[in-house]
C-alpha cells in the first residue's frame, strides 16, 4: 500500500495547523460542528497479512496462538476508538477463509494450500462485529506470488492450471487483467467470501497492472492481440479491463448481499494538472496512466461505495501536498454516490528515514483537522494495524487525543 503527494497552502494557513493540542480546531471536542460529525464517520485501520507484515506475527503458529493475535488486533482498534478493520485476507491469490477457488494462504502455516486447523475470516466478522467494529474484507485482485517462481505455488493452484492467464513482471506473478476469464475467476473468488460471511464491504487496494519497473514491459501481447482491437491504444484497452473489473464486482457484490459495499483504496494521485485540467497539482506518479486505474470516473460514475486515496505525503510535500489532495478529491467525491475517506501514513511517523515533517507527532493530527474542513472527507483510515501498535513518536496517541475523544459510528 504506501507511496507519492504534492503543493502546498499558503504560509498564513500552514501557520494555522500549530503543533500544540490547543490549536484552533485540532481537538473535534472543541468544534461542536465536528463534534456532530464524529457521531458516524469512518476511523479505519488497514490489517495487513502479505509477508505476515501485521498478522500473524509470523507463519506456522498454533491456531490458539493466531486466534488470539487475531483478537489483539482488534482490542487495539477498539482502545483507539476506531470503528472499522481493513483485513487482508487475499493478500496472493489465496485464502484466509476455506475457499471454493485458492489455496490457503502460506501466511498462515508456512505452507501454500494447507489448512490452518481454523476460520480467521469468519472468525474476523464474527468478533468484531460482537466488538461494535466493521469488518472490510480487503482482497487484492491480480497478484499471484511477491515471488516469479511458479514450482513455488502448490500444484493445485489456478495459476499453474492456466499458466496462460500468469505474467511474470517485476520479480512477481501476476493475473493478466486483459483475460475476461481471469476477470470472472478473480471476481468467482471475491465472491465466494461474500456468500460465505456478513462481511460489512469488500475492499481493493491500489494494485491493478503493476507498478511501472524500469526496463522491463508487462507482456500481455498475447490478450491485447485478441481482445484489444476496438480500442485506441494498449492504455485505453487496459482502463477499460480495471474498468470492467470495478463495474462488474460491483454488481456482484450487491447480487450476493445487497447489505455488502464496495470500497478501493488507490494510490493518491489520479493524473497531475499538467498531464490533464482536472487534476491535481501535483507532480507525482499518475494511477490514470501508470497503474490504468481511472479512479475519478469511478467516483463520478457512482461505481462504488466508497474510495480512500492514499495521501501519504506530509502537508507541504513538494511533488504531492496534503493540503492540495485533500481538496481536490472533496471536489470530486461532490455530489456524488461515493463516501470519500483519507488513507493515512501513520507508518510514516517516526520513521528515520523520512523528512523532517514525518518526525513531528503533531503532523497526522494536523491532516484530520485539515481534512476536516472539507464535509465530503467523511474519515480516515490509517496504515497500518503494526504502527498503530508501535505508536513509534505518539502520533497515533495525538490523533486519538485531538480527534477521537469519544467513539463514532461507522458511516452506513
Amino acid at each position: 500500500m504506501g507511496r507519492l503527494t504534492r503543493r502546498a497552502f499558503a504560509l498564513a494557513a500552514l501557520s494555522a495547523f500549530t503543533t500544540t493540542g490547543a490549536a484552533a480546531g485540532s481537538g473535534r471536542a472543541a468544534e461542536p460542528a465536528a463534534d456532530r460529525r464524529a457521531a458516524a464517520e469512518m476511523r479505519g485501520v488497514w490489517l495487513a497479512t502479505v509477508g505476515n507484515r501485521d498478522w500473524p506475527s509470523r507463519p506456522g503458529l498454533t491456531a490458539s496462538r493466531q486466534r488470539s493475535e487475531l483478537l489483539a488486533w482488534l482490542d487495539l482498534a477498539v482502545r483507539n476508538r476506531l470503528n472499522t478493520v481493513m483485513f487482508q485476507v487475499r493478500p496472493t491469490a489465496d485464502a484466509l477463509w476455506p475457499s471454493s477457488y485458492e489455496p490457503w494462504s502460506e501466511v498462515l502455516t508456512g505452507t501454500q494450500g494447507k489448512a490452518p486447523g481454523w476460520d480467521p475470516l469468519g472468525t474476523a466478522v464474527k468478533e468484531a462485529h460482537a466488538r461494535g467494529l466493521q469488518l472490510h474484507a480487503w482482497f487484492n485482485p491480480y497478484r499471484v506470488a511477491t515471488h516469479a517462481d511458479r514450482s513455488r505455488l502448490v500444484a493445485s493452484h489456478p495459476a499453474r492450471r492456466h499458466p496462460d492467464w500468469v505474467v511474470a513482471y517485476g520479480g512477481k506473478l501476476h493475473y493478466d487483467p486483459g483475460l475476461p476469464a481471469v476477470r470472472a475467476f478473480v471476481q468467482n473468488a471475491i465472491l465466494d467470501a461474500v456468500r460465505k460471511y456478513s462481511v460489512d464491504a469488500v475492499h481493493f487496494d491500489d494494485y491493478f497492472y503493476p507498478y511501472p519497473v524500469a526496463g522491463q514491459s508487462f507482456d500481455d501481447d498475447a490478450s491485447y492481440d485478441r481482445y484489444g482491437g476496438s480500442f485506441p491504444n494498449r492504455a485505453a484497452w487496459r482502463r477499460d479491463n480495471i474498468d470492467r473489473l470495478v463495474r462488474e464486482t460491483a454488481a456482484r457484490i450487491k447480487a450476493v448481499r445487497p447489505t455488502t459495499r464496495f470500497g478501493i483504496s488507490p494510490f493518491g494521485v489520479w493524473r497531475n494538472a499538467s498531464t490533464d485540467p482536472r487534476g491535481s497539482d501535483t507532480r507525482a506518479l499518475q494511477s490514470y496512466d501508470a497503474v490504468h486505474a481511472d479512479t475519478r470516473k469511478w467516483v463520478r460514475q457512482g461505481w462504488i461505495d466508497y474510495i480512500v486515496p492514499q495521501l501519504y505525503w506530509n502537508i507541504g510535500f513538494s511533488a504531492a501536498d496534503y493540503a492540495a489532495l485533500v481538496p481536490w478529491w472533496a471536489q470530486v467525491a461532490r455530489g456524488s454516490r461515493t463516501k470519500l475517506y483519507i488513507g493515512e501514513a501513520l507508518y510514516r511517523a517516526g520513521d528515520p528515514a523520512q523528512s523532517a515533517a514525518w518526525q513531528k507527532p503533531a503532523e497526522l493530527s494536523r491532516h484530520l483537522t485539515l481534512a476536516g474542513r472539507h464535509p465530503e472527507v467523511r474519515g480516515h483510515v490509517f496504515f497500518a494495524a503494526g504502527d498503530v501498535a508501535r505508536d513509534r513518536i505518539g502520533a497515533m496517541a495525538r490523533v486519538v487525543a485531538d480527534h477521537y475523544r469519544q467513539p463514532a459510528k461507522p458511516p452506513r
